[in-house]
Order: C-alpha cells, then structure tokens, then sequence
C-alpha cells in the first residue's frame, strides 16, 4: 500500500478516503490510535489514507483533483449583518427582562 493522501486530521482523512471509496478504491485510513494521543490537537503527518499500489496513480489524480477545488465562499456581509442585527436584539430583549424581573423584585 501507497500513502495516497497526507491529512491534516482525522476528519480530513475520511472525507478524501470516501472520495476515492465512492470512485471504485479501496482505502485504508491510518493513525486512529495516534490521533488520541495528540488530543484535539490534530496529529498532523500521522493520518494518513493508503492505497492499493495499483490504484495508486487513479486516486492521486482524484486526490489532485480535491486539493483543486475552491473553497467555498466567506460569508457575505448581508449575512454577517443579519446576525448582528438578531444578536443586538437578542441582547436588548434580555436587558428588558432583567429590569422587568428585577424591578419587580
């Protein structure tokens, strides 16, 4: 077996070992044990997705494919204003209640 894929965690790891498993290769996953030990700091270098020799150029190109991929796009600023706006209200709200229970007191 070849390392197809070096992740940066374990997470990582399945995500591209189901990319190449949903396109016909077979994978391993290595360094479950290792992760445990690092906490939830990611054991990076350790987690790692192998391969099948044979399959080894196949799943680079799908691999090479994956790291192509743009990531998906930030937030935009509509939505970023929208949870302001619903967490100033929220904040409001409760100052409300404070004094409306504490007033009543």
């Amino acid at each position: 077996m070849q390392i197809a894929y070096r992740a940066r965690d374990l997470a990582e790891a399945h995500i591209v070992a189901g990319l190449l498993q949903s396109r016909g290769i077979e994978t391993h996953v290595g360094g479950h044990y290792l992760q445990g030990a690092m906490g939830e700091i990611g054991a990076a270098g350790f987690t790692n997705v192998h391969v099948e020799d044979e399959d080894y150029v196949h799943a680079r190109a799908l691999v090479a494919e994956y790291e192509a991929a743009t990531p998906p796009a930030p937030p935009s600023d509509e939505v970023e204003d929208r949870a302001n706006s619903y967490a100033t209200w929220f904040l409001l709200f409760l100052a409300v209640v404070m004094v409306v229970l504490f007033g009543a007191l």
